[in-house]
């Protein structure tokens, strides 16, 4: 439908906690998730959360099949998550690099839960509960956070690793 504009860090709408969505069989949401996937698909992410695009509903999506973004990556299904809730499944974390389309040019070493539990709804109001691990669950809990007004810079623990790809010698296009 439309290819919508992300918002960058430091508007307020990224800020702020979204909130829950409360029918799903509305045309509104329905044009929303497609406006996501159009935009996801454009700037050739991982994922996006409502809240970038400038909405303020609990709504992510992301998915990788192959993307020059993430090229060692594991692939992961196309999913939209409406009312998403996270499990961590053990303690163990692990510090990886992420990237984000509201912070773009930057990259930084995250830590992440490695196991998660993620449950919430499809678009049609189906359950979706999955056990994910690795990149995966980098990426929803990544999307996640977005819904909570977190974003990634706000969870590296060591600021020497972020900065400028180019500056740190990681060779990925643009985010």
């Amino acid at each position: 439908m439309a290819i919508r504009k992300v918002l960058r860090m430091g508007h307020p709408v990224l800020r702020e906690v979204a909130k829950p969505v409360e029918q799903i069989n509305d045309p509104a949401l329905i044009a929303l998730i497609t406006d996501m996937f159009d935009t996801m698909a454009h700037l050739d992410g991982a994922g996006l959360a409502a809240p970038q695009i400038g909405v303020g509903l609990r709504v992510v999506i992301f998915g990788v099949k192959e993307n020059t973004r993430y090229p060692d990556a594991e692939e992961v299904p196309m999913t939209v998550l409406i009312n998403p809730i996270i499990t961590p499944l053990s303690d163990e974390q692990e510090e990886d690099w992420e990237g984000c389309l509201s912070v773009p040019g930057l990259r930084g070493r995250v830590p992440r839960y490695k196991h998660i539990r993620y449950q919430g709804l499809d678009e049609q109001g189906n359950i979706i509960d999955r056990t994910v691990s690795d990149f995966h669950a980098r990426v929803v809990q990544h999307e996640c956070d977005h819904l909570d007004g977190i974003l990634y810079p706000m969870r590296i623990r060591d600021f020497t690793s972020f900065g400028f790809s180019e500056e740190l010698g990681i060779n990925t296009p643009d985010d």
